[in-house]
């Protein structure tokens, strides 16, 4: 009786989990943390490998593109037909004017010899190297407006505190758009180095 009712309890939270857009089972890539202040994080990634496409369009138009390319190649568009698992963030950063770099991690127990080539010629595997990034997490549907204002919070605290940006910021994208949009997990994360280092 214990495990049925127990079972119904799962399958009901699961379904929950569904229509808020919660984050079940979703693989990140590993990394260690250190806290800067309330709103601003430093982590610590090591090396990871992403399936990767360059889209040319305004910045929410790429990231549905891009999003529906990469979707794509997991959901069985490569030479072998496998599916891989998704996992979270998905990142989008800019590049140039106009064009705009999306990425889904692949799971960690993959290699470049064990992942499937994709179909599609935008689509391409690339190795991301080990980064130390400044991370600041924000909520809520992630307009062109919010993803400029939260990356401007960003680089105005790591002024002040004496760090310094090595690379572009990129958003990260952690839930599906379905997600209740206080739910929603959106990051901005940017490469840093204490101006010491730099």
């Amino acid at each position: 009786m214990l495990k049925s009712i127990g079972a119904v309890v799962g399958q009901f939270a699961e379904a929950a989990g569904m229509v808020v857009g919660y984050r079940h089972g979703i693989e990140e890539p590993a990394h260690t943390t250190e806290k800067l202040t309330r709103d601003v994080e430093i982590r610590h990634y090591g090396d990871r490998i992403a399936a990767q496409t360059t889209v040319v369009a305004d910045e929410e138009s790429a990231r549905n593109v891009g999003f529906r390319r990469l979707a794509r190649y997991i959901f069985g568009a490569n030479n072998n037909r496998d599916k891989i698992a998704m996992t979270a963030p998905v990142a989008q950063e800019s590049r140039t004017k106009g064009e705009w770099v999306i990425q889904f991690f692949m799971p960690s127990h993959k290699t470049m010899d064990t992942l499937p080539a994709p179909d599609e010629g935008d689509v391409k595997l690339v190795n991301v190297p080990p980064a130390t990034v400044a991370v600041h997490k924000f909520s809520g549907i992630p307009t062109k407006r919010s993803v400029e204002s939260h990356t401007k919070q960003l680089m105005n605290t790591l002024g002040e505190l004496g760090f310094e940006a090595t690379d572009s910021p990129a958003a990260w994208f952690y839930d599906p758009p379905w997600t209740v949009p206080a739910l929603r997990r959106n990051e901005i994360a940017v490469p840093v180095k204490p101006r010491s280092e730099v």
